[in-house]
Protein backbone atom coordinates (compact mmCIF):
# COMPACT_ATOMS: atom_id res chain seq x y z
CA UNK A 1 0.00 0.00 0.00
CA UNK A 2 2.90 2.41 0.71
CA UNK A 3 4.88 1.99 -2.40
CA UNK A 4 1.48 2.26 -4.39
CA UNK A 5 -0.40 5.10 -2.19
CA UNK A 6 2.54 7.98 -3.81
CA UNK A 7 1.66 7.57 -6.92
CA UNK A 8 -2.00 7.48 -7.01
CA UNK A 9 -1.87 10.63 -5.02
CA UNK A 10 0.54 12.23 -7.97
CA UNK A 11 -2.04 10.46 -10.26
CA UNK A 12 -5.38 12.24 -8.52
CA UNK A 13 -3.60 15.85 -8.32
CA UNK A 14 -2.82 15.76 -12.27
CA UNK A 15 -6.17 14.56 -13.26
CA UNK A 16 -7.56 16.23 -10.59
CA UNK A 17 -9.16 18.89 -13.26
CA UNK A 18 -10.51 16.30 -15.51
CA UNK A 19 -12.70 14.83 -12.59
CA UNK A 20 -16.53 15.08 -13.41
CA UNK A 21 -17.72 17.96 -10.52
CA UNK A 22 -21.16 18.37 -9.23
CA UNK A 23 -23.32 20.97 -11.02
CA UNK A 24 -23.03 22.90 -7.28
CA UNK A 25 -20.23 24.71 -5.55
CA UNK A 26 -21.06 23.23 -2.55
CA UNK A 27 -20.47 24.32 1.15
CA UNK A 28 -18.48 26.81 2.58
CA UNK A 29 -17.49 27.21 5.83
CA UNK A 30 -19.97 29.44 7.41
CA UNK A 31 -23.31 27.74 5.48
CA UNK A 32 -25.93 26.09 6.43
CA UNK A 33 -26.20 22.36 5.93
CA UNK A 34 -29.58 20.69 4.48
CA UNK A 35 -31.08 17.56 5.77
CA UNK A 36 -30.69 14.40 4.26
CA UNK A 37 -32.53 11.10 4.34
CA UNK A 38 -30.15 7.88 3.73
CA UNK A 39 -30.26 4.45 4.08
CA UNK A 40 -27.69 3.05 6.34
CA UNK A 41 -26.04 -0.68 6.02
CA UNK A 42 -28.44 -1.74 8.16
CA UNK A 43 -31.37 -0.72 6.36
CA UNK A 44 -33.06 2.01 8.02
CA UNK A 45 -33.17 5.73 6.82
CA UNK A 46 -30.40 8.11 9.09
CA UNK A 47 -30.87 12.16 8.71
CA UNK A 48 -28.84 14.59 11.49
CA UNK A 49 -32.01 15.89 12.95
CA UNK A 50 -32.06 11.92 14.25
CA UNK A 51 -29.61 12.70 16.87
CA UNK A 52 -30.91 15.53 18.75
CA UNK A 53 -27.96 15.23 21.82
CA UNK A 54 -25.56 15.83 19.07
CA UNK A 55 -23.32 18.76 18.75
CA UNK A 56 -22.85 18.61 15.40
CA UNK A 57 -21.41 15.71 13.20
CA UNK A 58 -18.29 14.22 11.21
CA UNK A 59 -19.39 14.39 7.94
CA UNK A 60 -17.16 12.16 6.05
CA UNK A 61 -17.72 11.02 2.07
CA UNK A 62 -16.01 7.72 1.39
CA UNK A 63 -16.25 4.51 -0.46
CA UNK A 64 -14.80 0.65 -0.13
CA UNK A 65 -12.61 1.02 -2.98
CA UNK A 66 -10.87 3.69 -2.93
CA UNK A 67 -6.52 3.16 -1.77
CA UNK A 68 -7.12 6.56 0.01
CA UNK A 69 -10.58 5.92 1.58
CA UNK A 70 -8.75 2.27 2.57
CA UNK A 71 -6.05 3.98 3.78
CA UNK A 72 -7.70 6.68 6.17
CA UNK A 73 -10.24 4.16 7.09
CA UNK A 74 -9.12 3.04 10.43
CA UNK A 75 -8.29 6.72 10.99
CA UNK A 76 -12.03 7.29 10.83
CA UNK A 77 -13.22 4.88 12.82
CA UNK A 78 -10.50 6.33 15.32
CA UNK A 79 -12.24 9.82 14.85
CA UNK A 80 -16.01 8.09 15.64
CA UNK A 81 -14.92 6.67 18.99
CA UNK A 82 -12.83 9.75 20.03
CA UNK A 83 -15.52 12.99 19.52
CA UNK A 84 -18.62 10.73 19.56
CA UNK A 85 -18.73 11.02 22.82
CA UNK A 86 -17.95 14.35 22.82
CA UNK A 87 -20.95 14.96 20.87
CA UNK A 88 -19.61 14.88 17.29
CA UNK A 89 -20.01 11.62 16.05
CA UNK A 90 -19.00 10.62 12.48
CA UNK A 91 -21.23 9.64 9.59
CA UNK A 92 -20.14 8.22 6.46
CA UNK A 93 -21.60 8.64 3.29
CA UNK A 94 -20.62 6.70 0.47
CA UNK A 95 -21.56 8.67 -3.38
CA UNK A 96 -20.17 6.67 -5.60
CA UNK A 97 -22.15 5.30 -8.44
CA UNK A 98 -22.09 1.52 -7.72
CA UNK A 99 -23.38 0.61 -11.71
CA UNK A 100 -19.86 1.93 -12.36
CA UNK A 101 -17.84 0.51 -9.50
CA UNK A 102 -19.53 -2.54 -8.03
CA UNK A 103 -17.01 -3.01 -5.47
CA UNK A 104 -19.16 0.18 -3.51
CA UNK A 105 -22.66 -1.79 -4.12
CA UNK A 106 -24.96 -1.32 -1.18
CA UNK A 107 -24.22 -4.97 -0.20
CA UNK A 108 -20.54 -4.54 -0.32
CA UNK A 109 -20.85 -0.97 1.67
CA UNK A 110 -22.85 -3.62 4.49
CA UNK A 111 -20.14 -6.54 4.35
CA UNK A 112 -17.31 -3.94 4.82
CA UNK A 113 -19.02 -2.07 7.84
CA UNK A 114 -19.29 -5.21 9.35
CA UNK A 115 -16.13 -6.61 8.37
CA UNK A 116 -14.23 -3.43 9.60
CA UNK A 117 -16.82 -3.18 12.67
CA UNK A 118 -17.93 0.33 11.66
CA UNK A 119 -19.11 2.57 15.12
CA UNK A 120 -21.11 4.80 12.97
CA UNK A 121 -23.76 5.13 9.70
CA UNK A 122 -22.36 3.93 6.70
CA UNK A 123 -24.83 5.55 3.95
CA UNK A 124 -25.79 5.47 0.89
CA UNK A 125 -26.02 8.40 -1.59
CA UNK A 126 -27.32 6.19 -4.53
CA UNK A 127 -28.68 9.73 -6.55
CA UNK A 128 -25.39 11.28 -5.50
CA UNK A 129 -27.61 14.47 -4.71
CA UNK A 130 -25.98 14.85 -1.28
CA UNK A 131 -22.79 14.55 -2.57
CA UNK A 132 -23.40 17.57 -4.88
CA UNK A 133 -25.43 19.90 -2.24
CA UNK A 134 -22.03 19.26 -0.22
CA UNK A 135 -19.78 19.75 -3.24
CA UNK A 136 -17.58 16.55 -2.17
CA UNK A 137 -15.50 15.75 -4.89
CA UNK A 138 -13.37 13.21 -3.70
CA UNK A 139 -13.22 9.93 -1.22
CA UNK A 140 -12.22 10.77 1.83
CA UNK A 141 -13.60 14.47 1.90
CA UNK A 142 -14.43 15.64 5.64
CA UNK A 143 -16.99 18.68 6.57
CA UNK A 144 -17.64 19.37 10.19
CA UNK A 145 -21.05 20.53 11.27
CA UNK A 146 -21.52 22.36 14.15
CA UNK A 147 -25.03 22.84 15.57
CA UNK A 148 -26.68 26.10 15.92
CA UNK A 149 -30.41 26.37 17.50
CA UNK A 150 -31.84 24.17 14.76
CA UNK A 151 -29.47 24.60 12.49
CA UNK A 152 -26.40 22.25 11.13
CA UNK A 153 -23.71 25.13 10.27
CA UNK A 154 -20.09 24.16 8.49
CA UNK A 155 -17.37 24.71 10.15
CA UNK A 156 -14.58 22.21 8.80
CA UNK A 157 -13.99 20.87 5.21
CA UNK A 158 -11.02 19.23 3.69
CA UNK A 159 -8.50 16.29 4.79
CA UNK A 160 -8.34 14.47 8.21
CA UNK A 161 -4.35 15.43 7.69
CA UNK A 162 -1.38 15.76 6.08
CA UNK A 163 -0.12 12.17 5.46
CA UNK A 164 -2.74 9.59 3.21
CA UNK A 165 0.08 7.19 3.42
CA UNK A 166 1.65 6.76 6.87
CA UNK A 167 0.06 7.78 9.69
CA UNK A 168 3.16 7.13 11.49
CA UNK A 169 4.56 10.50 9.81
CA UNK A 170 1.33 12.82 9.82
CA UNK A 171 3.09 16.21 10.67
CA UNK A 172 -0.25 18.23 11.21
CA UNK A 173 -3.92 16.87 11.97
CA UNK A 174 -6.06 19.16 10.15
CA UNK A 175 -9.30 17.48 11.36
CA UNK A 176 -8.58 17.12 15.20
CA UNK A 177 -6.74 21.10 15.15
CA UNK A 178 -10.05 22.19 14.02
CA UNK A 179 -12.18 20.15 16.43
CA UNK A 180 -9.53 21.80 19.05
CA UNK A 181 -10.97 24.97 18.41
CA UNK A 182 -14.41 24.25 17.32
CA UNK A 183 -15.18 22.62 20.73
CA UNK A 184 -13.84 25.54 22.90
CA UNK A 185 -16.46 27.42 21.24
CA UNK A 186 -14.11 29.47 18.23
CA UNK A 187 -13.74 29.41 14.59
CA UNK A 188 -11.22 26.86 13.16
CA UNK A 189 -7.71 28.31 13.06
CA UNK A 190 -7.43 26.43 9.71
CA UNK A 191 -11.00 25.87 8.56
CA UNK A 192 -10.41 24.55 4.75
CA UNK A 193 -7.83 22.26 3.15
CA UNK A 194 -7.74 20.67 0.24
CA UNK A 195 -9.21 16.86 0.07
CA UNK A 196 -7.04 14.23 -1.29
CA UNK A 197 -7.65 10.89 -2.55
CA UNK A 198 -10.02 9.20 -5.15
CA UNK A 199 -12.73 11.36 -7.60
CA UNK A 200 -15.96 10.67 -6.85
CA UNK A 201 -17.87 8.11 -9.35
CA UNK A 202 -20.47 10.30 -10.82
CA UNK A 203 -23.63 8.79 -12.46
CA UNK A 204 -23.23 8.73 -16.29
CA UNK A 205 -25.36 11.15 -17.83
CA UNK A 206 -28.31 10.03 -19.68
Amino acid sequence: MKKILPLLALCALVLSSFVLRPAAEGYKVGDKAADFKLKNVDGKLVSLADNKSAKGYIVVFTCNTCPFAQAYEDRIIALDKKYAPLGYPVVAINPNDAASVPGDSYAAMQRRAKEHGYTFPYLQDETQQVARTFGATRTPHLYVLKRQGADFVVAYVGAIDDNSEDVKLVKTKYLDNAMTDIMAGKSAATSTTQAIGCGIKWKKKA
